[in-house]
């Protein structure tokens, strides 16, 4: 049986295993988490023997200095990569777009170090999805996509609130966005999208849809966090989820 190696790309934001400042700003917020949990599961797949998650290094005064670790260990097959890239200070995703070839540049080095290459790239948001391309094409592996969010959406949206095409090139940098992700469209193997009304809702504005294929992977849950709540009242009961549900409706009855 194959074991892979997996490398995940997401370069903005604050990234750090422990104790991760989810909501610190605009950045940091469900992309980061999401990252996080997805790093974490795939390290315990038996399928996966390495799993690195890459982002930017910050040595930033105004930051933890955590940021600044090039390897943190998360567990024996995970670890976040911290790549030096635009300088030492935390920058918006919005100014990081001049910075990704040298990024690129500085993650080739280091795998080339490791001497150890990846099996499948998986890129996050525009601007890893750029990074994960480039890798993607460099060692000819398959290229996963995940856009947590579309620039052509948001522009879309901006418009409707009164704000400027002019303004919003400015702020966003949005137009080298959206043409990155109109380049992902044709070049990942597969975007992993949560719901088909996405699909239909979001990528379909693109003049490359229907040269994307797609992969719908529905919401998750942890199951040691949330369960059925008639467990509480059956705690010493093993069973299939059908038989639970079953037993709950009799005794229902019964106490009725």
């Amino acid at each position: 049986m194959k074991e892979y190696y997996i490398q995940l790309y997401s370069p903005h934001g604050l990234i750090r295993f422990q104790e991760p400042e989810i909501g610190r700003d605009k950045d940091t917020g469900g992309q980061v988490k999401y990252v996080l949990e997805l790093l974490e599961s795939l390290s315990r797949h038996p399928q996966v023997r390495k799993v690195d998650l890459f982002t930017r290094k910050i040595a930033d005064k105004r930051v933890s200095s955590s940021y600044e670790k090039e390897v943190e260990i998360v567990n024996d097959k995970a670890r976040i990569i911290r790549i030096h890239c635009g300088g030492n200070s935390y920058r918006s995703k919005e100014s990081l777009w001049d910075y990704l070839d040298e990024f690129i540049d500085k993650t080739l080095r280091f795998i080339e170090k490791e001497n150890d290459r990846p099996d499948v790239v998986h890129g996050h948001y525009a601007d890893g999805n750029y990074l994960a391309a480039q890798v993607s094409e460099i060692f000819g592996v398959p290229f996963l996509a995940t856009g947590h969010s579309l620039g052509r959406n948001k522009k879309e949206m901006l418009l409707s609130q009164g704000m400027s095409e002019e303004k919003i090139e400015e702020k966003f940098n949005m137009q080298r966005r959206i043409d990155t992700e109109e380049s992902i469209l044709r070049s990942a193997d597969k975007f992993i999208v949560s719901t088909d009304h996405i699909i239909r809702s979001q990528y379909s504005k693109y003049n490359n849809f229907s040269s994307a294929q797609f992969e719908v992977i529905p919401p998750g849950v942890t199951l040691e966090t949330f369960y059925p709540f008639y467990r509480q009242d059956m705690p010493s009961f093993k069973m299939r989820p059908e038989q639970e549900q079953a037993l709950y409706r009799v005794n229902s009855d019964i106490e009725r």
